[in-house]
């Protein structure tokens, strides 16, 4: 099994002759849940990885057969280490499978310390706060890409956040900073550069393409 999101019943859990294998992208039991790789994004992570578990009737509780670790890069997305982790974990699990069919694999009970729960990305999380930290909200725009993707107001309007870096400006969260050159947003600490947007309905942009043509007066702000 990966990423099915529901647990499996007993009957099926026993169904096969070695039980019901699951691959997980985090290091268990860090991150057990349906979101791990954007928690381990939005926390700071500095790494992540694959587990193989045996699966039990609980939520990624099972004893753990294998895991590979996986360093998450200053650029990462959900998206590149989706397709790394994918790309891992189809490697491990070979090998797991392999050492079951010869009788050599053992599952390791987790840890009874350490546990974090991944919950499932819910709507409201996307909207950027200006009052957190930039450096917070960077790793939220990365967590949420390619999709949901992170969503901010401004002038009325619906924007979708697609890249974004921290500056070392301040100011009041949510109001303009470098303007009209650039659109660098206060925050709680420090500033966040907004790279790519996309209006509702439109189509992805550099910020330089999104401001040319409109009018933004000085005093505008983030919602």
């Amino acid at each position: 099994m990966a990423a099915y999101g529901l647990l499996l019943p007993p009957p099926a859990l026993e169904a096969a002759r070695h039980g019901s294998i699951n691959i997980h992208a985090s290091l268990l039991p860090r991150w057990r849940g349906a979101a791990p790789i954007q928690r381990a994004l939005l926390a700071g992570d500095g790494e992540t990885g694959v587990s193989i578990m045996q699966m039990d009737a609980f939520l990624d509780t099972g004893p753990v057969y294998a895991q590979r670790r996986h360093p998450i890069g200053p650029e990462d997305d959900t998206g590149t280490l989706q397709d790394r982790l994918a790309e891992l974990g189809g490697d491990l699990l070979l090998e797991v499978l392999a050492a079951i069919d010869h009788g050599e694999a053992r599952a390791v009970p987790q840890p009874q310390t350490g546990a974090t729960y991944a919950p499932k990305i819910d709507k409201a999380e996307t909207w950027l706060r200006w009052d957190h930290p930039a450096a917070e909200l960077e790793r939220a725009v990365r967590a949420f890409r390619p999709s949901p993707g992170a969503s901010a107001r401004f002038c009325g309007e619906t924007l979708k956040v697609w890249r974004s870096r921290v500056v070392a400006s301040r100011g009041a969260p949510g109001s303009l900073l470098d303007f009209p050159d650039a659109l660098h947003v206060a925050c709680g600490k420090q500033a966040l550069a907004l790279e790519e947007l996309q209006p509702a309905g439109g189509r992805r942009m550099t910020a330089a393409e999104y401001l040319r043509g409109r009018r933004i007066g000085r005093d505008a702000r983030f919602e």
